[in-house]
């Protein structure tokens, strides 16, 4: 995989552009930062009179981003904060309305491959998997104490491996040999529980379902998107945009949920009937970007 310059690129940048609208004057917040992508686009049209600010729950992106925007011209202003709280990171800059939120739920490229984060098995990583240090518990802490029958139902519920409780039975049965410590063994541990079919060899690693179950657990990522969905809207003032950016179905249906109940209450609508996917072009140069999905609600009154 072909990592850009920057660590990552910007997801569906030109339909966040068109539906966000950043113009002079306004205030923006971007809930995940990242590299940088969005957020320097953001404040550049925003300018000196507009205000961007920006959340990520992992400093090291943060800072990066923070040399990235350090010659915007708008009044940027960062927070190490997960997007849930973005109540608190409004509430410490003063600002009581909005006119726009956006939320890219996507992991960044640079975290993928950097050891430390230990979210990838090509190759042998410690098995971490938070994204924020301020989190408490590994993934590592997770399949080495979790009890069978939890273990699978996470997996199941999060990721729908249709294989959890093998998976689980076999990462139970390896840990009382040692420890699993890092993340090539745990694929490994994995695959040996997936039964193999004959023909082609499957397109998606079978311990893909796994990581993705256990990142998302370690790092509340539900829990913590529910909380967005919950409390964004409330800060757009009329004719402000919200946008989230999914890339899992189980995100992608929150969303949806979510922005069609706030479309029935009456003071919002959907400005996407259906969800954004990347243009052709956009899926040739960056392969990553074929998962996303926008959906988009503006505050009417």
């Amino acid at each position: 995989m072909r990592v850009p310059e920057s660590g990552h690129e910007a997801v569906l940048l030109k339909e966040v552009m068109e539906l966000l609208a950043p113009s002079d004057g306004k205030t923006i917040v971007d809930c995940t930062v990242g590299r940088g992508g969005h957020s320097l686009e953001i404040a550049k049209r925003v300018g000196k009179g507009g205000m961007l600010v920006g959340l990520d729950v992992d400093p090291t992106n943060l800072e990066f981003a923070r040399e990235r925007l350090k010659e915007s011209p708008a009044n940027v202003r960062l927070f190490h904060a997960n997007f849930a709280e973005v109540k608190d990171v409004l509430s410490e800059v003063g600002v009581g309305k909005v006119d726009g939120i956006l939320a890219d739920l996507g992991v960044s490229t640079n975290q993928l491959f950097d050891e430390k984060y230990g979210l990838s098995f090509s190759s042998e990583m410690p098995l971490d998997m938070r994204l924020d240090p301020r989190v408490g518990r590994r993934a590592a802490d997770v399949v080495n104490h979790m009890k069978e029958k939890e273990l699978a139902d996470l997996l199941f519920n999060l990721a729908q491996e249709h294989y959890s409780r093998q998976v689980a039975r076999k990462i139970v049965e390896a840990r009382k040999i040692s420890p699993i410590s890092t993340t090539e063994r745990l694929a490994d541990i994995v695959r040996s529980a997936i039964p193999r079919r004959g023909g082609a060899p499957p397109k998606i690693d079978p311990a893909t379902r796994t990581f993705l179950a256990l990142r998302m657990h370690v790092n509340q990522e539900l829990e913590n998107l529910s909380a967005l969905l919950e409390a964004g809207p409330k800060f757009l003032r009329a004719g402000g945009t919200m946008i989230v950016i999914s890339f899992q179905s189980m995100e992608d249906r929150l969303v949806k949920q979510a922005f069609r109940s706030a479309e029935r209450a009456g003071e919002y609508r959907l400005l996407t009937k259906k969800p954004l996917t990347p243009a052709e072009n956009e899926l040739a140069s960056n392969p990553r970007s074929r998962s996303a999905k926008l959906r988009a609600i503006q505050k009417v009154r």
